[in-house]
């Protein structure tokens, strides 16, 4: 199939096309590289354009004979979705709405959505399910759920079918070495960890040493890129074979606490990590992993990269030698 990968210079965006082209797949990347990176597009043409740019979308879907989208293109800091809630509604909310009504009027019924955790927002039960309750607590996490608002009622109004796929933290680089994690600023742990060990960045800030978690530090669910890549590949030909519209979670179901990420990126860089214990910050969870069930069930998918040595390896490959 031809495929619209929207946000395909970004992180997950270019392991995506990279994983859509192994499987023989033609990936279209569509991105303005406000945050993407020319240099991620290896795997497809190329489309510079918006996504609210509604005209850009339905020339690009019709030129390149698109059958499925996959859309990732969105802003994704949680703290910078704070202070500016008006842009991230208007990148996110607005810009899906333009894919959506692109889709329609060129006749691309598929749209696979990077939906993400943040949905749920401080949940109500760890390991999550996709049957808690959605309460985001930031602007980022509402633009999310109103974009799964946004295909529920496309879906009643026309002939589009979706999967949206909530996923947990995002890690590792594709074990190739091609392409990588690259933000300005980074935020994540394990690159900010590898960054500090560097001496490219000062000391890392540890948020927390007294949660009731085995190690005093908050948990996470770490999942690795190309695990998440695997999962739209099998989600596109999940709806072009007829599947029904769903929303899955995607993560590794197991939970890594800030010191032992702290302890695997020592173990793989041979490099200290410099830190600084700082206290908790509001609204920060205790645990958060996932219960990737439905997937499994429904998209016959299961993560093979996304233990964390696997995970820090193939990211200190990426910022040692590629970067």
């Amino acid at each position: 199939m031809k495929v619209l990968v929207t946000g395909g210079a970004g992180y997950i965006g270019s392991h995506t096309a990279k994983a859509l082209a192994a499987a023989g797949h033609e990936p279209v990347v569509l991105d303005n590289l406000f945050r993407g990176h020319r240099w991620a597009v290896k795997y497809g043409p190329f489309v510079e354009a918006d996504i609210r740019d509604e005209l850009a979308v339905r020339t690009a879907l019709r030129e390149h004979k698109i059958e499925s989208i996959i859309h990732f293109a969105a802003l994704a800091y949680v703290g910078e979705s704070v202070e500016q809630p008006g842009l991230y509604f208007s990148n996110n909310v607005e810009g899906l709405r333009s894919v959506l009504d692109a889709a329609m009027k060129e006749g691309v019924a598929n749209i696979v959505f990077s939906s993400s955790c943040a949905t749920y927002g401080d949940p109500e039960r760890v390991p999550v399910d996709e049957e808690c309750r959605q309460r985001p607590v930031s602007p980022y996490g509402d633009t999310k759920l109103v974009g799964e608002h946004l295909l529920k009622w496309f879906e009643m109004s026309g002939p589009i079918g979706s999967v949206a796929l909530r996923y947990f933290n995002a890690s590792g680089c594709d074990p190739d070495g091609e392409i990588g994690e690259d933000h300005d600023p980074e935020t994540h742990l394990i690159p900010s960890a590898m960054l500090a060990a560097q001496g490219r960045r000062g000391p890392l800030e540890l948020y927390g040493t007294d949660y009731p978690t085995r190690d005093g530090t908050a948990e996470r669910d770490y999942i690795h890129v190309s695990d998440l890549a695997a999962a739209h590949v099998l989600a596109v030909g999940y709806l072009a074979g007829g599947g029904k519209s769903t929303a899955l979670n995607l993560g590794s179901e197991k939970g890594a606490t800030v010191r032992e990420v702290l302890q695997a990126v020592e173990e793989v860089s041979a490099r200290k990590v410099p830190y600084v214990e700082r206290p908790r910050r509001a609204g920060d969870a205790i645990a958060l992993r996932a219960s990737a069930k439905l997937a499994h069930e429904t998209l016959g998918w299961k993560p093979v990269m996304s233990d964390l040595r696997t995970i820090c390896e193939t990211a200190w490959n990426w910022y040692s030698h590629a970067r």
